[in-house]
């Protein structure tokens, strides 16, 4: 079984960009989220991927992740996850032997941006680079799922 554990922080300034990687573009959506969970469609330049994650406990989440033809991605994109689609620059940004991810929020929820960092175990210790702010990693409203819908976020942004 694939397990995910990983913390997501507000970022609060643009220090990151000297050290990240030059981006890529990800278009994603769900196709089901809530319950117990979410089926997500993710597409960039470089590949197409279906992602079944389960309801979060805590840090730890239950994470499948399957590549599929980019033109299944699209279809389904279109015609599957029309009111729950996500734009966003994902930079990889190295730190103190982590890899960050950042994403860059545009479309309906410009303004947004969120680092994640994936640990490998729950109480994993790790420096937190100045350019992050308030954890988010227990806050609902910053879930892509909760984003594509646009529930509540803005006034953290």
């Amino acid at each position: 079984m694939a397990v995910e554990i990983e913390r997501k922080f507000l970022v609060v300034s643009d220090e990151w960009r000297a050290m990240a990687d030059a981006g890529r573009d990800l278009r994603q959506g769900y196709v089901a989220h809530g319950g117990h969970a979410s089926v997500r469609v993710r597409l960039s330049a470089d590949g197409a991927w279906l992602t079944v994650k389960s309801a979060r406990a805590g840090l730890v989440r239950d994470e499948f992740e399957y590549a599929i033809p980019a033109a299944d991605a699209e279809d389904m994109l279109d015609r599957l996850c029309v009111d729950t689609l996500i734009r966003k620059t994902r930079y990889r940004v190295p730190h103190d032997g982590k890899v960050w991810e950042v994403d860059v929020f545009a479309g309906a929820a410009e303004g947004l941006v969120l680092a994640e960092v994936e640990m490998r175990s729950i109480d994993e210790r790790f420096d937190l680079p100045d350019w992050v702010g308030d954890e988010v990693t227990s806050d609902p409203r910053f879930r892509n799922s909760a984003i594509a819908l646009m529930r509540g976020f803005e006034a953290a942004v």
